[in-house]
């Protein structure tokens, strides 16, 4: 993989991966539209993803500082009584979140390393994921009224279940996550802001698991390429998180309609295309 397809890669990972729209789909899509010579089933490909995502990791524990800020002193008991214990149980609800995708993540880690060397599979999921987000908005019967602080251990279970779909390439975490906010009653950006917190520490957990693979493979020559990529990653997911944040506050009526059309038609188009490549 070159500088240059690593950085273009890195790009649209940053801007995608906080969009509902499956960055890990448009990764193993777009090189194949592309022409680009990239072994996607090679053992260095999907630690180099892992890197870009631990970019995007870096980025929203920096546009979260505040809420990571007050978790991290409420867990070495810092703070009001009655703020440590929103913290605390904030903290769980992450926790209670991130174990679906963790269990999934382990138990069935070969099974969904064998679809990223697959662009056709990811194309058709890209088609699913419009119509989830689609059909996700058309199941909420009222804007959505209910913050973090009121959200039940079954919400949470729920939303991180959602989340583990999301280890399929095309299925969108951010996507299915806020999806599953809406239709339990949230308003948009409650439902996006849960979506990012809980992100981190599956995305962390998923470079604890595949760093080293990468570490290993820079005698290959792509360690170095990997990191700079993972850089720019991190800088462009910021944007979008920063732009994504103000969008869905000021938008709570089919707000992700938008990106449903765009999975959809991407998708189809890119499912075409890959037929007719053969």
């Amino acid at each position: 993989m070159s500088m240059i397809q690593a950085i273009i890669i890195a790009i649209l990972q940053g801007v995608t991966e906080l969009f509902p729209v499956s960055s890990l789909g448009h990764a193993v899509v777009l090189p194949r539209l592309f022409g680009w010579s990239i072994d996607q089933s090679a053992p260095d490909f999907l630690p180099f993803l892992v890197v870009l995502h631990l970019g995007t990791a870096a980025a929203l524990l920096i546009y979260f500082w505040r809420d990571w800020l007050g978790l991290g002193l409420a867990f070495i008991g810092l703070g009001p009584s009655e703020e440590r214990r929103a913290q605390w149980r904030l903290l769980w609800m992450i926790i209670v979140a991130t174990i679906p995708a963790a269990i999934l993540g382990l138990v069935l880690e070969k099974l969904f390393k064998s679809l990223f060397g697959v662009p056709s599979i990811a194309a058709f999921f890209l088609i699913v994921n419009g119509g989830i987000l689609f059909f996700g908005e058309r199941l909420r019967r009222r804007a959505g009224d209910k913050t973090i602080a009121q959200m039940t251990w079954l919400s949470a279970l729920i939303i991180g279940t959602a989340q583990a779909f999301a280890l399929i390439p095309g299925i969108s975490r951010s996507g299915s996550t806020m999806v599953s906010g809406l239709v339990l009653g949230m308003h948009h950006k409650d439902a996006a802001h849960f979506s990012f917190l809980i992100a981190t520490p599956v995305i962390l957990g998923a470079g604890i698991l595949e760093v080293p693979h990468l570490l290993h493979a820079g005698s290959a020559g792509i360690g170095n390429v990997a990191w700079i990529a993972g850089g720019v990653a991190g800088i462009t997911a910021y944007a979008s998180t920063a732009f994504l944040m103000r969008y869905f506050g000021r938008h709570d009526f089919q707000a992700l309609d938008p990106f449903a059309y765009y999975c959809a038609a991407f998708g189809a188009a890119s499912l075409g295309f890959l037929i007719l490549l053969g």
